[in-house]
């Protein structure tokens, strides 16, 4: 197994609805919201991680695999020891193709399986250039903060205990975004197309968190318009 090449992934990801990515503060601020976004610490800007978008990506293509029955032992993640276990060869082609693309833990190291290196790095995705400048010469707002009502469930009712403030990076911000995929041997193409197939997967549903409120919704621009031929023909079922 050695490197053949990598396949570089360019474009924009174009939000159609607010995005919330939390930052993990839990520090409570005397008007402030109860649900900061991530904000790079020198700019104080909004990004997306690329560790959101591997996660998101990974994810949906498990659940689309139907693996994740065969994964509760793992939280649903397709690990080593789950490729091991499965005894459908259709099933484990496709596990063995998420290990390859997203990679694995050091620890489920065997002999017996060789996935090589992980193929897939993602970027973290920082405000396009063009977009910024448009936003500071409109004085567009990079957050926005959304009240959120809970409602009781016995009464029918909002809840008294008042609403929760979140921040939101506003619908129509735009972020770079750039993802790189190693070939290490024949049939990496095959999986190079299953990656694209994640991401339209994801463009289909959402990333970050309240998704299921409407949150997170995005649409992928891409600089290659073979790639972007690619992606719109992209099946939405796994082909050996």
């Amino acid at each position: 197994m050695k490197l053949i090449g990598i396949k570089e992934i360019k474009g924009k990801i174009i939000l159609k609805s607010g995005l919330h990515i939390g930052s993990g503060n839990m520090e409570m601020k005397i008007g402030g919201t109860d649900s900061p976004v991530i904000k790079h610490p020198h700019t104080l800007e909004p990004y997306i991680p690329g560790s959101s978008l591997k996660g998101k990506v990974r994810s949906l293509l498990e659940l689309e695999s139907g693996l994740v029955p065969f994964a509760s032992e793992s939280g649903g993640l397709v690990t080593v020891k789950v490729l091991k276990s499965l005894k459908d060869e259709s099933l484990r082609k496709k596990a063995e193709a998420i290990l390859k693309i997203f990679g694995s833990s050091g620890s489920e190291s065997d002999e017996e399986i060789i996935l090589g290196p992980t193929r897939v790095s993602f970027a973290d995705c920082y405000l396009n250039k063009e977009w910024k400048e448009k936003a500071q010469a409109y004085r567009w707002q990079l957050i926005e903060v959304k009240a959120e009502n809970s409602m009781d469930r016995i009464r029918g009712t909002v809840s008294t205990a008042g609403p929760r403030f979140i921040e939101r990076v506003p619908e129509g911000t735009e972020f770079d975004f750039t993802i790189t995929f190693k070939i290490l041997e024949d049939g990496d193409e095959t999986l190079f197309e299953y990656l694209l197939k994640g991401l339209k997967l994801l463009e289909m549903d959402s990333i970050g968190g309240n998704g299921s409120r409407g949150y997170g919704r995005i649409k992928f621009e891409f600089n290659d318009d073979i790639i972007k031929e690619m992606f719109d023909k992209a099946s939405l079922f796994y082909k050996e």
